[in-house]
Parts: C-alpha cells; structure tokens; sequence
C-alpha cells in the first residue's frame, strides 16, 4: 500500500507498509511531450508534479499528475514545491518552442527560454536537486554539413529559438562545473504522434506543427503551406526526421534512470536517423485520409534548415533508447486519431460552455 508518510497513522503498533514515490517535477508537463513523457513516468511508479503556466490554453485534467498551474519564473511557488515534494529530479520542457516565431520576437525567447531557466536551476541548486533532464532541440546544429548530425556536429543556430537551447545547454556545463548538478540534455529533432488512449495528443493552440497542419486542411478543407520549394533536397522542399512522442518520452525516463545510477552528464540525439520531406508527408496524409488537400507555395521561413536526420548512436548505445513507436505509418496514424479525439473535446468543451451560458 501506498501512503504519504505525513498520513501514517499508527497508534495500534501495527508494522506498516510505506512506500515512498520518487517525487519528479516536469516543468510544461501539460505539453505536448511534457504530458506524455509525464503519464511514462507515473507508469514506471514517480510520482508527477506537473508545473505549468497553461500557455496554450490547453486541457490538463489527468488523475495520474499533480498538476500546479504556475510559471517556472515564480520562485516562491518553485520553494514551496521543493520543499513540499522534495524532488528527485527535474525534467524541464517549459519554453516557447516556436522558430519563426523567435525571429520575430526574441525577447520572450530568451526571457522565457533562458531567463527564466536559470531562475529554476537556482532554485533547484538551493534545494539540492541535482539531477536535470533538458528539453533541447536539434535546433542548435543549424544548417548541417552532414547528410546525418552527430552530437558532436558544428553548433551555429540559425534561429533565436535555437541559440536559447543552446544557451542553456552551454549554463547547465558551468552549473555542472561549479555546483555538481548533473544533467542530460535531449536534442529530439521533430516530435510527431499521439498516444491517444490515455487521452494525449497536440494542443497548440494556434497550431503549427506541420502533420496536424495537414490534417487540418485534409479533414476542414484548409489551405495549407508549403515554405520553400527550392531547398537542395530531392524534391525541393525541407526534409525532417521524425519521432514519435511516446519514444521520446521513454528516452526521458531512460535518462533519468541513467543519471540516478550514476551516470555522466551528456548531451544525447533522439530521431530515427530517417527523413521525410514537407511533399511526402502531405501525400501521406492525402493517402490515409482519402482527401485532396489544397496548397499554396510560398518562399523558405527564416531559420529553416534544409535538412535536419540525428544519428542516435549514442542514446541507443549509452541510454538503451530505441525509437519503437517511430514508424512513419504509425506517426501518422497516431496523430490523426489524436486530432480527431482533440476536436471532439474541443467540440463538447464549446458545447459546455453554451450550455453554461443558456442557464445564465
């Protein structure tokens, strides 16, 4: 039996049976990965304390969480947490995450991204936390000089969004250095699917990620966009490796695992060392839905990399990570039973709402 140590009671000299979950707090735990690498670890028996500020105006209403409705900036309520939890460890994925958007507005990058990474990290130094799995990106190689990017690959960001995972990649070295945390930074190249049986799914709200944008205008008749056509691809348009979520959310709690058994702070790739281009997802998803899809082609974005494949060498060998959800058939088929559950939430929630309003 399970009981929380401060509701033991005892008065008949009774031997009793207390086990003690390992507390793991996932800052944007109500995310896209933070939420199914958040239900991974409640089954591996953690105990999850998600902290998050809701800045999608997503829904989060799972049993198998703690859920805090707060921002990784608030040092008071990150205090309290500590020292109610007293956690083994910290996964952080609570950032802005959107590339276009980063050149068009820095400053929350960096203040969301970096600022307010490192006001956490104090607060976790001050607690004695020292084991931190970061969310990184693929984004920091920039354009790459190889047909696949090992960790040790060039580091030039092309973006913002990527120069502030970087920047912090490069804060957690010296916070390892100088105050002894360890940490496992993950760069997960393009996280695809769902895992709807427990109710997971993309809930950007807007959307802009490209396999829900396209079943988007599969499934509503939208528009959708193509930026670039002349990228030096097979096809012209950007190539991307994707990854299924649920095998990333497994590569954070094999991290973790690594890092609680005494392993070394590292930096780790996760993809399936396969590309796929913008034009053969969008006949993919033509493909499985039966629908046409209309299109538009516009010019590159600003800070698209042509191509970005991961060799996972190294998570396979070090963490034992294997991408097993990671089918492209299986990523897409994922995802639009996950954007088919969303909408019908969607849908009831506006229903609910009318219906609240009616009463009034």
């Amino acid at each position: 039996m399970i009981v929380p140590v401060d509701q033991v009671k005892n008065t008949k000299n009774v031997a009793v049976e207390i086990i003690v979950k390992k507390a793991i707090l996932v800052t944007g735990g109500a995310g896209y990965i933070g939420s199914h690498t958040a239900w991974l670890l409640n089954q591996k028996g953690y105990q999850v304390v998600v902290l998050d500020a809701l800045f999608h105006n997503q829904i989060f209403n799972h049993s198998w969480a703690v859920f805090v409705k707060g921002d990784i900036s608030d040092t008071i309520l990150l205090q309290e947490l500590c020292v109610r939890y007293k956690f083994e460890a910290v996964m952080h994925f609570a950032a802005s995450i959107e590339v276009s958007e980063s050149c068009k507005n820095p400053a929350q990058y960096y203040r969301n991204n970096v600022i307010n990474t490192q006001i956490m990290l104090d607060v976790c130094r001050t607690y004695g936390i020292t084991n931190i799995i970061f969310s990184s990106s693929c984004a920091v190689y920039g354009s790459p000089l190889t047909d696949v990017l090992k960790e040790d690959h060039p580091k030039h960001p092309m973006s913002p969004y990527g120069r502030t995972k970087y920047i912090v990649e490069m804060m957690l070295e010296d916070y390892a250095k100088a105050y002894g945390i360890q940490y496992a930074c993950l760069r997960y190249f393009n996280a695809a699917g769902a895992h709807c049986q427990e109710g997971l799914y993309e809930q950007h709200f807007p959307e802009t990620h490209v396999i829900p944008l396209l079943l988007s205008a599969a499934l509503e008749h939208k528009q959708f966009f193509i930026f670039g056509t002349d990228y030096p691809t097979f096809d012209g348009t950007a190539i991307r490796d994707y990854v299924h979520v649920l095998d990333i959310g497994d590569a954070h709690v094999k991290a973790l695992e690594y890092l609680c058994s005494g392993g070394v702070s590292d930096v780790f790739n996760l993809g399936t060392g396969h590309g796929f281009s913008v034009l053969q997802l969008f006949t993919a998803v033509e493909n499985i839905t039966q629908k046409k899809i209309a299109v538009t082609y516009g010019l590159r974005r600003q800070g698209d990399p042509a191509k970005l494949v991961a060799d996972a060498t190294k998570s396979q060998s070090i963490l034992g990570w294997q991408p097993i959800n990671s089918s492209f058939e299986n990523i897409i088929t994922s995802a639009l039973q996950g954007y088919i559950q969303k909408n019908n939430s969607v849908l009831q929630q506006s229903l609910s709402d009318c219906g609240k309003v009616h009463q009034i």
